[in-house]
């Protein structure tokens, strides 16, 4: 799997959690913890960190087309973007950002971010986690299956383990917790990642 197919895996596999949210759950507040940080924002109720979620999606077109947040408009995407059919619309959103994905032929070409410019394969090497882990985190959440497709694990695992201390050095993921060696692929993903597998 090359950088385009994790991203849309992962990214597939996260929109399959938050299908499965019951509509008494939105509401929920997500429990305090590195694994429910979004941004700076901490104590926010699972709507709140799938709209924010819906939020990168939304940007991935302009993104992946080379135009920066200035050149699209700051404020686009402000606001409530889940409406009142929340479901639905996030899958839009996934898809909208998956075709852009696809349709991406040169993984060199610069990406525009807030916060600095990528090629592409390293670009999306930056969002692919956050959509993978999060489809685990909110299926936990809402006591849904937290089982995760393989090739997603995999790709995953490819993308982070080379630049884990890196990663984990800048704040995006907390301390390791500790997961046999011969754990299945997934436990280990979690655990190198700071969550603690539902196995141990």
């Amino acid at each position: 799997m090359d950088e385009r197919e994790v991203f849309i895996g992962a990214n597939n596999a996260c929109n399959a959690s938050v299908q499965q949210i019951k509509d008494e759950q939105w509401d929920d507040t997500l429990p305090d913890g590195p694994e429910f940080k979004a941004g700076q924002v901490t104590s926010m109720t699972l709507r709140t960190l799938v709209n924010y979620l819906a939020y990168d999606n939304a940007w991935m077109p302009d993104m992946m087309a080379g135009r920066s947040m200035d050149d699209a408009g700051k404020e686009r995407f402000d606001g409530d973007l889940l409406g009142e059919f929340p479901k639905p619309n996030f899958a839009s959103f996934v898809d909208e950002a998956n075709a852009a994905v696809r349709s991406l032929d040169d993984l060199d070409q610069m990406v525009h971010f807030s916060y600095g410019s990528f090629p592409a394969r390293d670009a999306l090497k930056h969002v692919t986690s956050f959509r993978g882990l999060r489809a685990y985190d909110i299926a936990k959440f809402i006591g849904a299956d937290t089982t995760l497709p393989d090739d997603v694990v995999q790709g995953l695992w490819d993308e982070i383990h080379p630049d884990i201390e890196l990663w984990r050095s800048a704040g995006i993921f907390a301390a390791e917790v500790p997961v046999p060696e011969d754990a299945p692929l997934q436990d280990r993903l979690l655990g190198m990642t700071g969550r603690q597998p539902r196995s141990f």
